[in-house]
């Protein structure tokens, strides 16, 4: 059985993750209550990330920091990830510190650097 195509492009359905806006400041009880929305967001509507925009949490410090390492076990229990929109430079480097890698909106992924051809110099070559 065959059938003709359509014209024009095929039809794609562009798949935007959900969006989870943090407040500032975010209570411990306020954190449980997060975590349950990223296991909405990611079992509701059958998204593999959710974005947690935290450009709304102020200075950075450890409760910051505890509080997307929670997010982020909740959203791999559920079978996701969380990923980071708008972050302040000193809680990247706050993350980094601590050893907390996440992915970060309109970020390029990190690749390997190309190879590059290296030149071994013999003890007695002349100089270039």
């Amino acid at each position: 059985m065959s059938y003709a195509r359509p014209p024009g492009l095929p039809i794609v359905d562009a798949m935007t993750p959900p969006v989870l806006v943090l407040p500032d400041p975010v209570t411990r009880d306020e954190v449980r209550g997060l975590s349950d929305d990223v296991r909405a967001l990611l079992h509701g509507g059958g998204a593999r990330v959710v974005v947690c925009d935290v450009a709304g949490l102020g200075p950075p410090g450890l409760a910051a920091v505890d509080l997307l390492a929670r997010l982020q076990l909740a959203a791999r229990r559920a079978g996701g990830r969380i990923r980071l929109r708008d972050p302040d430079p000193a809680l990247r480097a706050l993350l980094d510190l601590v050893g907390l890698r996440f992915e970060v909106e309109g970020e390029v992924e990190e690749r390997e650097p190309p190879l590059r051809v290296e030149e071994a110099v013999e003890p007695g070559d002349a100089a270039l």
